[in-house]
């Protein structure tokens, strides 16, 4: 009963002009006024912002802040996964024979989150990993490796809320909300599929890197607001790192996964 009247809930507010509100609200000149607030809440350390804080004309523009270029060091051994974004552990394993794997005790099927059964069939057996930013972390999203993007594509219409109370009650967003997947190709000849998935009503995954070919640790885009990344691995192919516990947090560029 909980569950269905939050899914009820959800879908009667996330309409168009919800999104557009939540969006006009943020990138408004008169949001600068939140900013103070939003940073006390949030604890969020200036320090290693790239701009003062009276440099933002806007609350938009402060959640998708960059970062002093030494903030977050790149793990630079090639054969190790970084992480992509700042976060937290949400979920990771190993991926079901079915194609399947559980996240808050629901099971997302590859095919649902990658639209294509034959792109899903060559994870299958392998191992996923789900961080979760809040609103506290920095929204850039950074390459996990060296690579070359196979393909990119986006799919899904619109974006629930993916934080704790979404993923146990909500209709499976990870896997139905707006999002875009990247596959790539690295160098050690892995394919990776790398999906980052909006939140929040808004479907809001900006790029900023439109190239071919990928390096670790460089950015290829940004939310907009709260939002979740997917990585899947084929069979045999990495195991995870030591400091990858549910719940954990990670930051940008820390290793996360070798290969093997």
């Amino acid at each position: 009963m909980k569950e269905k009247l939050y899914q009820r809930l959800i879908e009667l507010t996330n309409g168009k002009q919800s999104s557009h509100l939540l969006q006009a609200i943020a990138k408004a000149k008169w949001s600068k006024r939140i900013i103070p607030s939003y940073m006390k809440v949030y604890d969020i350390n200036l320090e290693e912002v790239s701009k003062k804080q009276q440099q933002f004309s806007c609350l938009h523009e402060f959640f998708t802040r960059e970062l002093l270029e030494d903030a977050r060091p790149i793990e630079n051994n090639p054969t190790v996964y970084a992480s992509p974004v700042d976060a937290k552990v949400e979920s990771f394993g190993r991926i079901e024979w079915d194609m399947t794997f559980l996240v808050k005790g629901k099971p997302y099927a590859l095919e649902d989150l990658l639209g294509n059964s034959a792109r899903a069939a060559h994870y299958a057996d392998g191992h996923f990993i789900v961080f979760y930013l809040s609103p506290a972390d920095y929204h850039r999203i950074h390459s996990p490796i060296d690579g070359e993007v196979l393909r990119q594509y986006t799919l899904g219409q619109k974006s629930y809320p993916v934080n704790q109370i979404g993923l146990t009650y909500g209709k499976k967003p990870i896997s139905h909300n707006y999002r875009l997947v990247t596959e790539l190709k690295t160098a050690h000849d892995q394919q990776v599929a790398f999906i980052k998935v909006g939140a929040t009503f808004v479907n809001s995954i900006v790029l900023t890197n439109r190239t071919t070919k990928w390096q670790k640790g460089q950015e290829v885009g940004y939310f907009s607001f709260g939002s979740t990344v997917v990585m899947l691995f084929e069979k045999d192919a990495i195991e995870f790192t030591e400091n990858v516990v549910q719940g954990n947090p990670i930051r940008m560029g820390e290793a996360f996964a070798n290969m093997l």
